[in-house]
């Protein structure tokens, strides 16, 4: 056979193959095509709807005072978690150094392999011993703590009975789990009670409630809720992630403030917000809980171990809160100063008396216009809207650090007034 022959009959089969893919690709474009149609879709309806979220970009450390990107001169921040004003505090920083050079910049490793250091387990002997539990367990962030407790906690013939407004970990974290579900109206006493009657078939029952709600700045009640709970035979659960720190005569959080430590039997929290503000969670609870947890909670058994720094910077600041509450005790009247005088000017101010002061506004477009506004003035405040908080209650949640002082507030109180009186909210 000559090699003419040979070459036309390959060219038959590879020609198919060569069509085949050439297809195959066209409809691989084709299905990233009509993807990216549908994506462009999505993003537009959000920027029409005036609920685009940007990211400004700071150039500086965080802290009350910072810079940012396409801003001149000195910006103050009244946005951040930063409750206590550690996220920079000169020992806090320190602490996280050391803990780099003597322990290296991560693990490479989740905890049950090779990812356990002594300072994990100092530092989760320090978070159980400040919140008077038996134990604690990290995680990566409290995101995780809350998607890993309750598949593990509660099986098919337990229940849940969660707040309305918790937070959308806690409302992702029950959705893992194969208990009944309740979900009783925001710090509805009756409604809750309604629940506890209507599950009082289950194994176990767990009520699940944030201890302060972050975008309101409201206290759950947490003396009924736990009266409650005790009437009817179930646990209590709080997050105390807008709490933890500051809350309370010695900064323990919302059970320490309302006087029910021991009633409450499970705290998931934060290091991301008043203590360093870096990362990670935490579970605190009775100890054969934090044991199974270790044994089965996804997120921990799953995601690398807190980095050495974080760690480090997250140890220092509870030991700084934990020598003295001085820093949390100066919060109350910087707050009420804000609150106080925003109240003067005309504007509505949700929640009582947290550092988390939303300035109610209603409109999307018009919070996101009044943020910008503001930053021109040399204020960083954002604009909060759908589906952040519910459609109609957009809002600018202020939060009040201990590192801002009295003329900090007031001219942030200032630029509000004036931003206000150019959009029409206050005369």
């Amino acid at each position: 056979m000559s090699l003419r022959w040979v070459v036309r009959g390959l060219r038959t089969p590879i020609q198919c193959v060569v069509q085949a893919t050439v297809s195959s690709t066209s409809r691989g474009y084709a299905a990233i095509a009509a993807a990216r149609s549908v994506l462009e879709s999505e993003l537009e309806t959000i920027r029409s709807g005036g609920t685009w979220k940007g990211e400004r970009i700071i150039t500086s450390k965080q802290g009350s005072h910072i810079s940012v990107d396409g801003s001149s001169g000195d910006i103050l921040n009244f946005c951040a978690n930063n409750y206590l004003g550690l996220s920079s505090h000169p020992e806090v920083v320190q602490a996280g150094i050391r803990a780099l050079q003597t322990h290296g910049a991560g693990l490479s490793s989740v905890r049950f392999i090779c990812g356990t250091q002594d300072l994990h387990k100092d530092l989760e002997r320090k978070l159980a011993q400040f919140h008077e539990r038996e134990d604690c367990i990290l995680y990566a962030s409290c995101f995780d703590a809350n998607a890993g407790l309750f598949e593990v906690l509660l099986g098919p013939d337990d229940a849940v009975l969660s707040d309305e407004l918790n937070h959308a970990s806690i409302i992702d974290g029950i959705r893992l789990c194969r208990a009944r579900r309740f979900r009783y109206r925001h710090m509805d006493l009756g409604d809750l009670e309604a629940k506890l009657q209507e599950s009082q078939s289950s194994r176990l029952r767990l009520v699940v409630t944030d201890g302060v709600f972050s975008m309101d700045g409201d206290v759950a009640p947490l003396q009924g809720i736990c009266k409650l709970a005790e009437q009817y035979g179930a646990m209590v659960f709080i997050d105390e992630c807008h709490a933890t720190g500051f809350m309370g005569p010695r900064g323990r959080g919302t059970d320490e403030l309302l006087g029910v430590m021991d009633k409450v039997h499970i705290v998931n929290s934060t290091l991301g917000k008043a203590l360093g503000g870096a990362a990670g969670g935490y579970t605190v609870g009775p100890r054969p809980l934090i044991e199974l947890l270790r044994q089965r909670s996804r997120p921990y058994l799953f995601s690398n171990s807190l980095p050495p720094p974080v760690v480090g910077c997250a140890a220092r600041a509870l030991e700084l809160l934990m020598a003295s509450n001085e820093i949390a005790q100066s919060m109350s009247a910087k707050t009420m100063r804000f609150r106080s005088s925003m109240a003067q000017a005309g504007f509505t101010i949700s929640g009582s008396s947290h550092p988390i002061s939303p300035v109610m506004l209603g409109d999307a477009r018009l919070a996101s216009l009044m943020a910008d506004d503001m930053l021109k003035l040399g204020v960083y405040v954002i604009g909060f809207s759908y589906p952040v908080v519910p459609k109609g209650k957009a809002r600018i949640r202020v939060q009040i650090s201990a590192a801002h002082t009295n003329q900090d507030i007031d001219r942030c109180v200032e630029a509000f007034i004036q931003t206000g009186r150019k959009h029409g909210v206050v005369s």
